[in-house]
């Protein structure tokens, strides 16, 4: 049985903040969450940020959280008791590393919230395929008849469920790099690493930090937990070989002596009693091979977190997929439209041409590392054509155009107009940017919002 996560500081003692002096950095949703739950438990809080205005300064002021915008005061980092990063804060940020050099505690938000929850987590990381996943381990267990908290990097962050956690809450969390970089004690139960490819490399110095921030999730656990680990790439199994818990590989492409894998349309798991079907791969209901990956992924997740098989088929039956990934938008004239906005490293965007043919995908943004070149392959197989667009407009075109043709758009409105021109007959276009959207967006959410809006327009005036 999974054990609660108990309330401890890093040398084991009962975690509080009761009367001390907490700096949150980051006005982001999760420095929000963080500065409101500190408050709540008995800290003097102060919330600091780049930005002169946030949405958030009423709601924050009353819950009397202060407040230093348009800027950081560096005496802030250095008298406080405790530092508390919002997952898009750099490491790297001059005050937080002077406040390193004086022994102020940094930690993350993420690493805070866990040190409160009272129930066991489950938590999931990976390149690709994070949201996804998390969201059918979440689902899977609520149709076992699990209580059931889903949040992280996806949705709600972590520090608002910790007045909600009970001993028997589970805790499903999406982990990205950013927040597993900021933990020292944090502990799931089940901890998964889906896949690892490089991204990040605008934050991450290189992709060795960025793997190593990945591993950190599997740093505090023991002989008593498991791990999650994708046997069809060695990179991920290497990344989680060295870890203290039982491991339970899984598999979408052959069967495993151990772990769990999908054979015959059916997700199985095999152990040293015998085989036992988890879920029927009839099912699934999106496109896409990484989809499977994802299912298999999640069956193993949340058997060994308490799902059954008669809840992970229901599950399945009911998930007709996220918003932002691979998303059917419309079809106009016999071209489809898919918004898979939350494609935003190379990687995942070449997973994503290679669930249609005849694509024509608009890719760019703003570059995060990676080689462009690397969709050469699924391009060749798949597209007719892709449209750039954003910062990274000239190093698309310099890396596809021997490809296939590359044309640029100025604006999301320009690039599917032009999309649908190229995708003509019968083609599909494909909102897979292989780039973050700060460029012209301010989350990927915004972007797939806008290719949408586009494609409404453009349906309307056709």
């Amino acid at each position: 049985m999974m054990a609660a996560t108990t309330p401890i500081g890093p040398a084991g003692q009962t975690f509080s903040v009761d009367g001390q002096r907490v700096l949150v950095v980051g006005a982001a949703r999760s420095g929000v969450a963080a500065a409101e739950l500190l408050a709540r438990r008995g800290a003097a809080v102060t919330l600091t940020d780049h930005a002169a205005t946030i949405s958030a300064d009423a709601r924050l002021r009353a819950a009397g959280v202060a407040l230093d915008l348009g800027g950081h005061d560096p005496r802030l980092f250095l008298d406080a008791d405790l530092i508390v990063t919002s997952p898009g804060v750099p490491p790297e940020l001059p005050e937080l590393m002077a406040a390193r050099a004086a022994a102020v505690p940094v930690i993350g938000e993420l690493e805070l919230a866990s040190r409160w929850l009272r129930g066991p987590i489950v938590a999931i990381t990976g390149t690709k395929g994070k949201s996804t996943t998390t969201t059918l381990v979440g689902r899977m267990l609520e149709a076992s008849g699990k209580t059931v908290l889903v949040g992280g990097n996806i949705g709600v962050p972590l520090s608002a469920h910790v007045d909600q956690s009970t001993a028997d809450t589970i805790h499903v969390v999406e982990a990205s790099s950013f927040q597993l970089e900021a933990t020292d004690t944090f502990h799931p139960f089940v901890a998964a690493l889906l896949n690892l490819s490089a991204d990040h490399l605008d934050r991450h110095p290189d992709l060795t930090s960025y793997a190593a921030a990945k591993a950190r999730i599997f740093a505090n656990q023991t002989t008593a937990d498991w791990r999650i680990v994708n046997a069809d790439q060695p990179e991920a199994l290497a990344l989680a070989g060295g870890g203290k818990a039982r491991a339970l590989p899984f598999s979408s492409t052959r069967a495993l002596d151990r772990g769990v894998f999908a054979r015959d349309g059916v997700v199985w798991r095999r152990d040293e009693s015998g085989e036992t079907a988890l879920a029927p791969l009839a099912a699934v209901r999106l496109p896409g091979r990484h989809m499977t990956t994802n299912v298999v992924a999640a069956c193993a997740i949340s058997h060994v977190a308490g799902a059954t098989p008669a809840g992970m088929a229901t599950a399945l039956a009911s998930f007709a997929g996220l918003e932002h990934v691979l998303e059917f938008v419309s079809e106009i004239d016999g071209v489809r439209f898919v918004n898979d906005s939350k494609a935003t490293n190379i990687d995942a965007a070449g997973r994503a041409i290679e669930s249609f043919d005849g694509v024509v995908a608009i890719v760019g943004g703003k570059y995060k590392g990676g080689r462009f070149e690397d969709l050469i392959g699924p391009l060749s197989a798949h597209g007719r054509a892709v449209v750039a667009i954003g910062e990274a407009r000239p190093l698309v075109r310099s890396a596809l155009a021997g490809t296939v043709p590359v044309v640029e758009a100025v604006s999301m409105a320009d690039a599917v107009g032009q999309a649908y021109e190229l995708a003509r007959p019968r083609g599909v276009v494909l909102l897979a940017p292989a780039c973050s959207s700060f460029d012209m967006f301010s989350d990927y959410a915004a972007r797939g919002r806008a290719f949408k809006d586009a494609v409404r327009a453009l349906g309307a005036g056709s």
